[in-house]
């Protein structure tokens, strides 16, 4: 089972974005946080509550009855894309303007589990759950 979270229009390029995102993608829940909470990077903000907030949608579509801790949650994705970018003009010399670009981007992360739940039946094989 996997649950999805999404964070839209952050005030952050995705080139900024995107150099945290590659560093958590594919790792456990436990350790990308551990990663995201000692990162120095403002986009480990943003992901680290993009990541809990995924982990809660997870234990939600449970029905709050398993604990995401016991079933080996891992980011199987995770990707920014860009958003909409507002323009702004600065006064520039001889009463020319020079265009401002202040960019955003949208983030999503999904989260797996490798264990699998006594409701999905028959258990993943670590094989499978590496080919998927």
């Amino acid at each position: 089972m996997e649950a999805t979270a999404s964070l839209n229009s952050i005030p952050m390029s995705v080139r900024k974005m995107r150099l945290v995102v590659d560093l958590i993608r594919g790792k456990r829940v436990g350790e990308a946080l551990g990663i995201l909470e000692y990162s120095k990077q403002e986009a480990a903000i943003w992901l680290k509550k993009n990541l809990l907030s995924a982990v809660a949608n997870w234990e939600y579509k449970n029905d709050g009855l398993e604990s995401a801790d016991e079933y080996d949650l891992y980011v199987s994705e995770a990707f920014a894309d860009a958003g909409a970018q507002i323009k702004r003009f600065r006064p520039a010399p001889h009463g020319r303007a020079h265009r401002i670009r202040k960019h955003s981007c949208h983030v999503t992360i999904k989260v797996s589990n490798k264990i699998a739940l006594p409701s999905e039946g028959v258990a993943k094989t670590e094989s499978e759950t590496v080919q998927a």
